[in-house]
């Protein structure tokens, strides 16, 4: 008979995040979609797979706060080398607000930003004939973590293959897969449909760290 397993509360703003008992992490599972991202004052797991999107994995080493996002920068064209801070791309403001929501919302639960410890991963070229979009991803969150004064503790990016990342905001632990080339299309094809969506929608207002 399967053990029934209760899920923790979820923060405010999180409840529409799908979780469920995972018997291979032996823990309650967030998995999260590009353009998504789940923070938990819990013991639970934060899962996602990973193209040429990124995924940074931020939490309160102390209190053990902390989440994941699962982001993108819509395509301007630009040198993905030559990001600079006075870049005011829509891209780029588009992956500040990845961040930012991010790090308020673990801060909004009682983390506080001396505490953060960092890691990131994703942005691989898993189509070999496409603009490297991954590498522009990985610039982008490396620019961003420097101007903030944040370092990377860990990190596994770049590449030819997807990802499958599981992180445990309460221990800092994070597990990571890399996937066959079998899945590329699949993960692509997701990609790009998240890709087209935010080309619709504007860029949301500034946002303020706390």
């Amino acid at each position: 008979m399967a053990i029934a397993h209760s899920l923790p509360p979820a923060l405010p703003g999180f409840e529409h995040i799908r979780r469920r008992w995972d018997d291979n992490l032996g823990t309650v599972n967030a998995r999260i979609l590009p353009g998504e991202l789940y923070v938990t004052a819990s013991d639970e797991g934060v899962t996602t797979t990973l193209g040429s999107c990124i995924s940074a994995c931020i939490r309160d080493r102390v209190s053990g706060i902390g989440g994941m996002n699962h982001f993108m920068l819509p395509s301007d064209g630009s040198d993905p080398a030559a990001l600079k801070a006075s870049n005011l791309s829509a891209a780029t403001r588009y992956g500040n607000h990845a961040m930012e929501h991010l790090i308020n919302a673990i801060m909004r639960n009682g983390g506080r930003r001396e505490n953060l410890e960092v890691k990131i991963f994703g942005g691989g070229r898993i189509i070999a004939n496409m603009t490297d979009v991954g590498l522009r991803n990985i610039a982008f969150v490396r620019h961003y973590l420097a101007m903030e004064g944040l370092q990377i503790a860990s990190q596994d990016v770049g590449d030819v293959f997807p990802r499958m990342v599981a992180y445990f905001p309460a221990t800092g632990r994070v597990r990571v897969k890399r996937l066959r080339s079998l899945h590329n299309n699949t993960i692509a094809s997701q990609e790009q449909k998240y890709i087209e969506s935010i080309k619709r929608q504007p860029v949301s207002g500034d946002v303020e760290l706390f």
